[in-house]
């Protein structure tokens, strides 16, 4: 009897090898054997080095020119991830983004530990659903509503830094913090838009929310080999660590804000009064509550719009980007200047060249987010533009992914790419977007908006497009008419922080969140 059941068992062992073997085997067979460059540690592979932005932008361009437009990249321990450079895969990728294409287990994790089960935890039917609701929130006609705010914000800032000027007896400039005043100005933009409240941070208001908001775009090294690691084992993010902490907070804060405007807009509707909040995307979003979003779907809806708000940091590097380049600087001003009174959301989308040239050009050198990562959840063949060279020597014009790949779009490095852009790709050069000077190269091939990736493509491009270019210009047109902006010392250098937000800082510095800038009014 007993060596029946053990011949059995190792029948059975055998037959589940024999299967997996099997499996194994035609697994390989519809893989691609792309190449890719060599591991240079099996622990880490590229993970730590990747971590410098400058260096991964520079390094992902040049393993396309050598590898093709499709590599794989050795990250922890031993396994790879699958990055598109070829605009045709990458078209094919946004396609099929939120289906074929989810959320890694790392992004849902962090996701929901941040911003609970909203659009931008979603996938499939659950991120349609979702989206389709918060589209009114962020139509023309919803943005044009809120253009006032961001003007009377970018106002509040020229009141104060005024202020600031005058105080410095003898001189007519100041040291300003570039990061905490645009930290400042976003907030209470996205404050009054998104929630309907004002945080009063350009107030002199201190905002326990601000703390934490900036606290998830910091990164210190002691937490990088964490996160690496959690790309592999997400299950250490419930870990209790002090973003873990943060987002907490956050939810503990805009939860309690959500609910005093619900039980505000409940009264007003009783009484007959006009909701305060209509204006405002949660506004908009209490509307579609019952019918297509459910109560908490509301709360994460607000938690995922204030954090995706806030972490605009495009503003904080057009200020440098002008300090930089006074020529441009200029230019911009006379513009704003002689356009003469405030613009409406009309003349801020259609009639202002020379701004909407520099802040796309802000926007294609400072994309917020970095890259974009999904998981394939079933095979899948993506398509190429042009033959590519396996690692066997035969060539392809398509690439079989397997289910469970992880694949990368690289955004900010095709925002900064050679091939797409032209030589002089990592330039600050806001004439590139002009008609005169518009010239064609790669970029023509990518879609999204302007032929940029910052806000994304497909089913998930940047839900809050508008919303942000709206705000962005609204700010910059006010500040550029009203002040000159330099450089704190002329050899100051600020670099890229490390953090998973792509925020400016002072290279080598013991503050690297600080950006000092030195303003001055501008005297006609």
């Amino acid at each position: 009897m007993g060596v029946s059941q053990s011949s059995t068992a190792g029948v059975s062992v055998l037959i589940l090898a024999s299967l997996y073997l099997l499996q194994a085997h035609r697994r390989r067979q519809r893989t691609t054997d792309i190449r890719g460059p060599q591991s240079p540690s099996w622990m880490w592979g590229f993970s730590k080095i990747l971590l410098d932005p400058a260096i991964a932008t520079e390094l992902y361009e040049r393993w396309a020119d050598e590898y093709g437009p499709v590599y794989k990249i050795p990250l922890v321990l031993g396994e790879s991830r699958v990055l598109l450079w070829d605009p045709k895969a990458i078209s094919h990728f946004f396609a099929k983004d939120t289906w074929l294409y989810n959320q890694t287990p790392f992004n849902k994790i962090a996701g929901e530990l941040t911003v609970g089960r909203g659009i931008l935890w979603a996938d499939g039917e659950g991120h349609k659903r979702q989206r389709r609701a918060l589209n009114p929130a962020f139509s023309a006609a919803a943005i044009r509503n809120l253009t006032s705010v961001f003007q009377d914000a970018a106002h509040k800032a020229v009141i104060a830094w005024d202020a600031e000027i005058g105080s410095n007896q003898g001189t007519h400039d100041a040291v300003i913090d570039a990061q905490q005043w645009m930290n400042h100005i976003s907030l209470d933009s996205v404050g009054i838009a998104v929630l309907s409240h004002d945080f009063g941070t350009l107030n002199g208001t201190h905002s326990e929310i601000a703390d934490v908001l900036n606290a998830f775009g910091l990164s210190g090294n002691a937490a990088h080999s964490l996160v690496i690691l959690a790309q592999n084992f997400p299950s250490i993010l419930k870990l209790p660590l002090p973003r873990t902490q943060f987002a907490q907070k956050l939810n503990l804060i805009i939860g309690k804000i959500c609910e005093e405007m619900l039980s505000r807009s409940r009264k007003e509707t009783e009484t007959g009064g006009a909701t305060q909040g209509d204006k405002s995307c949660l506004g908009l979003l209490l509307k579609a509550e019952g019918a297509r979003l459910t109560h908490q779907e509301v709360l994460d809806e607000a938690r995922a719009l204030l954090l995706a708000g806030f972490e605009t940091t495009s503003s904080n590097w057009a200020l440098v980007e002008l300090a930089r380049n006074p020529d441009i600087q200029t230019k911009l001003r006379n513009e704003c200047l002689e356009f003469g009174a405030t613009p409406s959301y009309d003349d801020l989308t259609n009639k202002l060249p020379y701004l909407d040239a520099t802040v796309n050009e802000v926007l294609r050198l400072h994309a917020p987010a970095k890259e974009i990562p999904r998981s394939a959840m079933q095979d899948d063949v993506i398509p190429l533009s042009q033959p590519l060279r396996t690692a066997d020597g035969n060539y392809t014009d398509s690439v079989c992914i397997p289910k469970g790949t992880v694949v990368v779009i690289p955004l900010v490095a095709l925002n900064c790419s050679v091939s797409m852009w032209g030589p002089d790709a990592k330039a600050f050069k806001p004439s590139r977007w002009l008609e005169e000077d518009m010239g064609t190269h790669g970029k023509e091939a990518l879609h999204g908006y302007r032929h940029l990736m910052t806000f994304g493509d497909g089913a998930r491009i940047c839900l809050g497009k508008v919303f942000a270019l709206t705000e962005f210009k609204a700010v910059m047109f006010t500040l550029v008419r009203n002040f000159v902006f330099e450089m704190e010392s002329p050899g100051m250098k600020i670099v890229e922080s490390f953090g998973p937000i792509a925020r400016p800082g002072i290279a080598g510095s013991a503050d690297p969140e600080r950006v000092p800038l030195r303003v001055r009014r501008y005297e006609v």
